[in-house]
């Protein structure tokens, strides 16, 4: 079995750096939630869905160069790069540790909840990357992580989704451009060549019940109250620059 480097350090290389001061913890534990009961395991690569996956793969290697490969390039930095903008920008206020502490706050607990929760069915399933033995074009540079951290779950998707519907529950007005952030973020998994589409949906599978599971918590749950509150004293804040 391969080690998943996503429980151990190796968040920096595939979510982005962490933000710092970085002394948080999530709100649940691995044994929380069974991954592998709530996502099942990847398709076989011979299978009808094992297939179209693969032929996703190939034809998304043709959107090189295009805008949409940049922003999947962008979207690669959960943290530093444009995936967090794009939530801003569709909650129209910056997210950030000045702006809304209480909110990035919570955003920093769930995606530590997505390691925790998704590291152990990417052991389990140990599902190859796309790219690995492919020399055809991908996103973001090769490294060798990318041959020794499985391929399903997607943990951007899943800490992309659960931050959609997070962020959903707390501005409801705006919840249909926030989950539109948070789908377009698993999609540049796909677009960049480092996941299968199948990946993707397991992802959000599992970041819709780890969502489900963190409003159990009590803590997640005082820290969700702070930053509703929050976001309604925060109301008519400038957006974002760069915002279209």
């Amino acid at each position: 079995m391969i080690r998943s480097l996503f429980a151990a350090g190796a968040a920096v290389l595939l979510l982005g750096a962490a933000p710092t001061p970085a002394k948080l913890t999530g709100y649940l534990t691995a044994g929380d939630i069974d991954g592998q009961a709530v996502i099942g395991p990847p398709p076989a690569p011979d299978s009808p869905r094992g297939k179209a996956d693969r032929t996703v793969y190939l034809e998304t290697r043709g959107l090189a160069g295009s805008a949409r490969w940049t922003q999947a390039a962008k979207d690669n930095d959960l943290w530093n790069g444009g995936a967090l903008e794009r939530y801003a920008c569709a909650l129209g206020a910056p997210i950030d540790a000045t702006a809304l502490p209480k909110t990035y706050r919570l955003l920093r607990r769930i995606e530590i909840d997505a390691r925790t929760v998704g590291t152990p069915p990417k052991d389990h399933y140990n599902r190859t990357r796309p790219l690995i033995g492919d020399d055809r074009p991908v996103c973001i540079k090769r490294e060798a992580w990318m041959s020794t951290n499985a391929s399903y779950p997607s943990g951007h998707a899943m800490a992309g989704w659960a931050w959609g519907l997070v962020l959903g529950e707390l501005a409801p007005a705006k919840a249909s451009a926030l989950l539109e952030a948070g789908r377009e973020i698993g999609d540049s998994r796909v677009i960049c060549g480092v996941h299968y589409p199948s990946d993707v949906e397991a992802g959000r599978t599992l970041g819709a019940a780890m969502v489900a599971r963190e409003h159990a918590d009590p803590a997640f749950r005082a820290d969700f109250a702070a930053a509703k509150a929050e976001l309604a004293k925060a109301h008519g804040t400038p957006a974002p620059s760069g915002c279209s």
